[in-house]
């Protein structure tokens, strides 16, 4: 049967989940989005997101999105700074005008905008939890925490790392990467971290030294996204005795841990007017494969969830969207569609999953610093 005949259910509102339903729906398809906030509103935290060509930004030229995109994005956010932890600048994108034109960038919150403004009212079904779904005729029967239910020829997982569709599908578990990061969000940044906030000079900083990391990145709210990187035991959070709600204790543990780093990356946890979120790093096997199912598929983090230091997270979920879109509107055979889209998605993966995890490591060794700017020169070249 054709996919337009279809109903179709994508739980999640992220980039990727919005970015297929938008290039669904342009085509016809009867397409309901599950999100878990609360409305449109809710604050979308995390750090800057630098779309690629060949997916984020194909997916949006798909998407007839690209004019919004760039009258949205940030021109300076993708310039960089590569630091130590003694505050010494070894790389710097700001000497160079046109460096960040080849990575735009754009806050989270200002994506979600445009991809929500462009599907039709009420596509998105907000305060939309997911518990759990059951088999119904050919479809799904998917029920929410607030206890409502709704039914669905074909459920697609858009729902994120810790994705509750994916059970459904492979009993595949991650696998810890051996790096925890802290992540945190400091609001009014100009106030409330004045010193890291003029030497980011609107764009990002990548700081390594003693195996650690830390990773900046200027929002255009005015806001700074932050997270730390350290090599620490998989259960680090739960074992660690530190109450993240506590600033005072997460204080103690950054200047205590990172002891070697220069006084100026202090600045982070100085202020109130910040947001913190431990979490443990996952990826999962290269070679991860599952039976495809008729009905049911996953995109993003849920299908290839893996660290953050190759920038391929949003760009991968937004090519999912990309390619899935374009498998279903090709075709009246819906497993075969999935079964296309999963093979090209399982072989992206891989490659990508082994390149980020050699970042993940080489980033977090002795010679960190030299490992990343080494990589820089071989872009430069």
């Amino acid at each position: 049967m054709n996919i337009k005949d279809k109903k179709i259910a994508i739980v999640g509102g992220g980039p990727g989940g919005l970015t297929l339903a938008r290039l669904l729906q342009q085509e016809g398809c009867n397409v309901t989005v599950y999100e878990r906030d609360i409305n449109k509103d809710a604050r979308v935290q995390g750090a800057n997101l630098d779309l690629h060509e060949e997916s984020g930004l194909a997916a949006l030229k798909k998407a007839n999105l690209l004019d919004a995109f760039y009258a949205n994005y940030l021109p300076d956010a993708g310039k960089l700074r590569i630091m130590d932890n003694t505050g010494k600048i070894h790389l710097d994108d700001h000497k160079d005008e046109h460096s960040a034109e080849h990575r735009p960038e754009i806050d989270r919150g200002p994506l979600r905008k445009i991809l929500l403004e462009s599907l039709k009212p009420r596509t998105v079904v907000w305060n939309s939890q997911f518990v759990s779904m059951k088999k119904q005729n050919e479809g799904w029967n998917l029920l929410f925490k607030n206890e409502k239910e709704y039914y669905a020829d074909i459920v697609i997982g858009a729902d994120g790392a810790n994705s509750k569709i994916r059970p459904y599908l492979t009993d595949i578990k991650p696998i810890y990467s051996g790096v925890t990061i802290v992540e945190g969000n400091i609001y009014d940044a100009e106030k409330n971290a004045p010193h890291i906030f003029k030497l980011l000079k609107g764009g990002k900083i990548f700081a390594f030294g003693n195996e650690q990391s830390i990773i900046l990145s200027t929002k255009g709210d005015g806001s700074i996204a932050f997270y730390t990187g350290e090599k620490v035991d998989a259960n680090w959070v739960k074992e660690s005795g530190i109450y993240f709600g506590n600033l005072a204790a997460v204080k103690n543990w950054f200047e205590t841990n990172f002891s070697n780093w220069d006084s100026i990356y202090k600045e982070l946890f100085a202020t109130d007017k910040i947001s913190i979120i431990p979490r443990p790093l996952y990826h999962y096997s290269a070679d991860q494969y599952w039976t495809t199912q008729s009905n049911l598929t996953i995109i993003g983090d849920a299908a290839h969830r893996m660290p953050p230091y190759a920038g391929e997270g949003v760009n991968m979920a937004m090519l999912d969207a990309l390619e899935l879109s374009e498998e279903l509107l090709n075709t009246e055979n819906i497993k075969s569609a999935f079964e296309n889209y999963e093979s090209k998605m399982f072989e992206r993966a891989k490659e990508v999953t082994a390149i980020t995890m050699q970042n993940t490591v080489g980033l977090h060794r002795p010679n960190g610093l030299q490992y990343i700017l080494d990589m820089f020169n071989c872009f430069d070249q």
